[in-house]
């Protein structure tokens, strides 16, 4: 495997990691402000992308690639109200789409198009990240302003079901 693309893929080890960090003090953040539907809404997607961190270092491990886990990041996670952890979410899912663009870039400049093939996966899921992210902020800029309708959206979070890397591949 090129060193590049190694490099790239091992700190991408540590920014899903930290991904799941950052989703785990927003879910913090609203069971601290009792909105329970949107922490779970959050805590299903630290566990998404504790998947996705476990699926890129199984990726590294299959090809040989010795691995160090380096300490995660503290997430800022200082929010003064309840749209901020949406806005940065959506901020942060596109940061990942751009690091796995540029982790696409160099397997491909490089032809590795195993590495690119793998990679289709993690292209495709940001694009559904971000759609997801972003009609959760739409919906509370609808209907966050209004207590019952907040109440509602709360309740519809609540329902998110919970995925594993294992539901996924069966789809």
């Amino acid at each position: 495997m090129d060193k590049k693309v190694a490099d790239l893929l091992k700190d991408q080890v540590n920014k899903e990691f930290y991904s799941a960090y950052l989703y785990l003090a927003m879910s913090n953040y609203y069971y601290g402000v009792s909105l329970d539907g949107f922490g779970h809404w959050f805590d299903v997607q630290a566990a998404e992308e504790l998947d996705h961190a476990l699926k890129f270092l199984k990726y590294l491990q299959d090809n040989d690639e010795k691995v160090t886990l380096e300490a995660i990041a503290r997430p800022e996670a200082d929010y003064s109200d309840n749209r901020q952890p949406l806005e940065a979410a959506l901020k942060h899912e596109k940061l990942v789409t751009s690091l796995i663009n540029a982790i696409y870039k160099q397997a491909r400049t490089v032809d590795d198009y195993r590495c690119c093939q793998f990679l289709d996966w993690f292209i495709a899921e940001q694009g559904e990240e971000e759609k997801n992210t972003s009609d959760l902020l739409a919906k509370y800029d609808l209907y966050g302003g209004d207590a019952k309708g907040l109440y509602l959206l709360n309740a519809e979070l609540k329902s998110r079901p919970q995925t594993t890397e294992a539901d996924t591949a069966q789809a």
